[in-house]
């Protein structure tokens, strides 16, 4: 006799189990790719030219394509930047204004690359110029200004940036040591913590006041996580240990718990302190003389 196959994530399987959620949840496509690795294929043939002009051209020839990489690397990390840059609520911007740097690195490239072919100034400046200009046209200027909720202080702002940043990296470092264990399964289960303990940093980037609720868990319990992760990663990099994986397992269920708990009574709070702050201002209203209708009362 046919039986009806069931389980948790099957439809009609128990209820008030939720799948655990990927790592790719809210996860975009990177613009550091396609456009910003032809920036370091562009410059190869400066290389081969290099062998062909002397010693002046040799010179001339491979510090325009050094001048030329490096404004392609800084083009890459300055799109990265500004990626965690956007994704945030409250963000500081970029000490180095990498892209800016790149546009007129590039600039100088050109200039240096027409230099060494033509010689004279005048073309090689007009190359320098457009160059520059296509570049900042490309991909853009660095963010300028940092970014924060309105009526949020400076100090308040710096505070929660300062938290995020590090939160974020002891979240990389996680990332960067399980990868030495090699383990890919566990890799996408790092992945879904994350995305739960990235819903945490944007709570408390919504409203700054929950910092104080949440720092624990994004500070000591972040980074005695951060060294579980190590000490597992090394010592899976010498023999498959079992026990040792399933303990880790076991760590992150609880810790995945603890944050989404966290995250929710942050969210919760929130809601409470938004109805008071509504209640008070219909009391501030009605003393006023204005009268509003509720759906209750239609």
């Amino acid at each position: 006799m046919a039986e009806r196959f069931g389980g948790k994530f099957s439809p009609g399987g128990p209820k008030g189990t939720e799948p655990p959620r990927g790592g790719y949840r809210g996860a975009r496509r990177t613009r550091a790719g396609g456009r910003v690795n032809m920036l370091f294929l562009a410059p190869l043939p400066l290389a081969f030219r290099a062998f062909g002009d002397g010693a002046s051209g040799l010179a001339l020839n491979l510090s325009a394509l050094g001048l030329l990489l490096l404004a392609a690397w800084l083009t890459r990390e300055g799109i990265l930047a500004q990626e965690v840059y956007d994704a945030r609520k409250i963000a500081r911007r970029p000490a180095i204004p990498r892209k800016i740097f790149a546009s007129l690195l590039t600039g100088a490239g050109l200039f240096v690359a027409a230099f060494a072919a033509r010689g004279g100034m005048a073309e090689p400046a007009i190359y320098a110029i457009a160059g520059a200009a296509l570049h900042s046209l490309a991909f853009g200027l660095d963010p300028l200004r940092d970014k924060g909720a309105e009526g949020i202080d400076n100090f308040q702002r710096n505070r929660v940036a300062r938290v995020v940043d590090q939160a974020e990296d002891y979240l990389r470092s996680m990332s960067d040591a399980l990868r030495r264990a090699g383990d890919r399964q566990l890799e996408r289960r790092l992945d879904g913590f994350q995305v739960t303990v990235r819903d945490m940093l944007r709570t408390v980037e919504e409203d700054p006041r929950e910092l104080t609720a949440a720092r624990r868990f994004l500070g000591v319990y972040l980074m005695g996580a951060r060294d579980a992760t190590a000490k597992y990663a090394d010592l899976a990099a010498r023999a498959p240990n079992p026990a040792a994986r399933a303990n880790y397992l076991a760590l992150l269920d609880d810790l995945e718990r603890n944050f989404t708990a966290k995250t929710r009574a942050l969210m919760a709070d929130n809601s409470t302190d938004l109805d008071v702050e509504i209640a008070v201002l219909r009391d501030r209203l009605e003393r006023e003389g204005i009268h509003l209708e509720t759906s209750d009362s239609a």
